[in-house]
């Protein structure tokens, strides 16, 4: 007799494995300045944070699209506590697949934040 695996609850969100993070996929996730200013936070914080704690200056359907287009990259990883969505920097993968890419980038955008407020 043979058993099903459990059906994967309605709260399960899908990520890319490892393996299938691509480049273009993070570099396109990180693009974007509202998404950027995420990852800065979360890299910042080294905890998983929940979508409220975030003051982001777009609408909470645009926020969602943000945190999307970042899970689906294999930037982060979201999982549900309760009823908040918790949100963590996948640093380890990232890592892995892309030696020092995400710390170049975290390293550039403190430096671009630090002109843009000194102007």
């Amino acid at each position: 007799m043979t058993t099903a695996a459990p059906a994967p609850s309605s709260r399960d969100l899908p990520h890319p494995a490892r393996e299938e993070i691509r480049l273009e996929g993070v570099l396109h996730a990180l693009s974007d300045p509202v998404r950027l200013r995420i990852v800065r936070e979360l890299a910042d914080e080294e905890v998983r944070l929940s979508c409220s704690h975030f003051d982001l200056p777009v609408t909470k359907s645009t926020t969602t699209h943000h945190f999307r287009v970042l899970r689906e990259s294999g930037v982060i990883r979201q999982t549900y506590e309760g009823t908040a969505k918790m949100n963590g920097l996948r640093r380890d993968d990232l890592d892995d697949l892309f030696p020092g890419l995400l710390d170049c980038l975290l390293t550039a955008a403190a430096r671009q934040a630090d002109r843009h407020r000194g102007a």
